[in-house]
């Protein structure tokens, strides 16, 4: 079961949230708050798996609050959910700590894919968002005009093709299908590629492989 707490400073858009991830039976939501001062002491009360955290709010920003929380329970997996989904909003919400970053207009079942995957370690992104990731490490890429980092690791040809995937914004059963992998041997090769090129998370692969020259620009679709 996963804990949810849901922060938005808007009582019809919590109410929404509530009921859908109600309609869940893996899912239950043990609170809801309304500012990020509030987020900040029911987190540290809750102690809630995952937080969907809305940005722009009364008090104290969604922004300010991840880090607050996060710096008190690191354990903890913030999941930005928000209608502001414009670099001035992703990148210091990515720099607080937020695991995810999807805008208000996902599909439902999408939602409650990302919540799920997010909980389990995954990096769940709306397509613009990680596509802005992407098309920054593209720029500089071109930028620099220069071959390939020599640091580059060496990969095997599966692990390229699972890479480019990755940056492509699929999941590992997407990538499983496209490459008529086992989902658990993609998850070998994922861990396997974080390990060689010293990335974090899926998000920073993405951004590794436009940098090595893996991807030719911003193809992606839902993670």
């Amino acid at each position: 079961m996963i804990r949810l707490m849901i922060v938005d400073d808007q009582h019809l858009v919590r109410s929404g949230l509530r009921m859908l991830c109600d309609s869940a039976p893996d899912l239950e939501v043990v609170g809801e708050a309304a500012d990020g001062h509030e987020a900040v002491r029911m987190a540290a009360r809750l102690a809630p798996d995952l937080i969907l955290m809305d940005l722009r709010m009364p008090l104290l920003n969604g922004t300010a609050a991840t880090e607050r929380i996060l710096r008190e329970r690191p354990s903890t997996v913030v999941v930005v959910l928000t209608t502001f989904d414009d670099d001035d909003h992703l990148y210091p919400a990515l720099a607080a700590g937020a695991r995810g970053f999807l805008a208000k207009d996902v599909e439902p079942a999408q939602l409650l894919d990302a919540v799920r995957r997010a909980a389990a370690g995954d990096t769940p992104f709306s397509p613009r968002a990680l596509r802005r990731l992407v098309e920054q490490a593209v720029a500089a890429r071109d930028a620099r005009a220069a071959a390939p980092e020599s640091s580059a690791p060496d990969l095997t040809d599966r692990e390229r093709e699972v890479l480019t995937l990755v940056a492509e914004g699929l999941a590992n059963a997407e990538i499983a299908a496209r490459l008529h992998l086992g989902v658990t041997t993609v998850k070998t090769h994922l861990a396997s590629l974080l390990a060689k090129t010293g990335c974090q998370n899926r998000v920073q692969l993405a951004v590794h492989a436009a940098r090595n020259d893996l991807v030719d620009g911003p193809s992606v679709g839902m993670p």
